[in-house]
């Protein structure tokens, strides 16, 4: 597939669509200077919105409407861009989304469930939902149209001027990790950052293919995913992508953090690849300039909820 192809229609595809994020460098959360994207500023609060806008604008959408799967952001971002588009919605969620995500999808006006289990078991309803209704299923993050919308965000961000030999991202499925490899191709070093107690990308490269974790944790309700993308793994692969684990405790450290210096409210995932930096979990050269990317802000409890 050519990615840079796709991901260029994709940008096309939401521009007006999507909010341009904004960038920032900043001096106080690290030792060297560290440039940050504020992707939690998208619509719904999370990337997501990318991938569900370019998915939705690129078919034709049937009767049946649209159906996804979700930890909470995906289907928060197909509800709100079916509602813009005037396509009807079915969410289905795990209950460890939370309430704070769960009401939001439903401010979107998209119809929901909430299922007992992890994302994998909403996924299983979400799949018996389509072929029941005739519905068009909208993967999180194993679809292309789904990672070449997440890989404009990299994509703006290199457009705003991004000088950085290496970004850090956090990975769930590996949606936004895959469309930023697929856009990068390799022109500066992408290291993932999982919690350890989901990490789906670490254990796929260990095993030599996509396999089955299980998930807990504080992030769990974001990067939750019981087992990395195909598309994801294999451009991990080709890439030779580095993973690293960050624990409970520097993801939440990492969240204090940016709300403390910044007054940059994050959940635990859009935290996630911070915590690799300020933990030590990753170690820049003493020359490298370090990016990272704030991939989520819906934060449990909502605090003006």
């Amino acid at each position: 597939m050519n990615w840079k192809a796709e991901i260029k229609a994709a940008a096309d595809r939401i521009s007006g669509y999507t909010v341009t994020t904004p960038i920032m460098t900043t001096d106080a959360l690290w030792e060297r200077p560290v440039a940050i994207k504020l992707e939690h500023l998208q619509h719904t609060g999370s990337f997501k919105a990318r991938g569900a806008f370019n998915t939705l604008r690129a078919v034709d959408v049937p009767a049946g409407g649209v159906v996804a799967a979700s930890g909470g952001n995906h289907g928060a971002a197909v509800g709100f861009a079916a509602h813009r588009l005037g396509h009807k919605a079915q969410i289905f969620v795990p209950e460890i989304a939370g309430p704070a995500k769960i009401a939001l999808i439903e401010r979107t006006g998209a119809d929901l469930t909430v299922v007992p289990g992890e994302y994998a078991d909403a996924l299983d309803m979400a799949k018996r939902h389509e072929q029941r209704h005739g519905a068009m299923q909208v993967h999180a993050y194993d679809a292309p149209l789904t990672v070449a919308g997440q890989g404009t965000c990299l994509r703006e961000w290199e457009a705003q001027g991004l000088d950085a030999d290496t970004v850090l991202i956090a990975v769930g499925g590996g949606g936004l990790i895959g469309g930023s490899l697929a856009w990068n191709q390799g022109a500066r070093k992408i290291v993932a950052v999982e919690p350890a107690s989901c990490n789906t990308l670490h254990a796929a490269m260990t095993a030599g293919a996509p396999v089955d974790v299980s998930v807990s944790g504080v992030a769990a309700n974001a990067l939750g995913a019981r087992r990395i993308g195909q598309i994801c793994f294999d451009l991990a692969r080709e890439h030779a992508t580095p993973v690293v684990t960050v624990t409970d405790t520097a993801i939440t450290d990492a969240q204090r953090l940016l709300w403390q210096a910044h007054r940059l409210l994050v959940e635990p995932a859009g935290a996630c690849a911070l915590a690799a930096l300020i933990s030590g979990a990753y170690i820049p050269a003493p020359d490298e300039r370090v990016a990272v990317l704030l991939c989520g802000g819906n934060i449990a409890p909502d605090p003006l909820g």
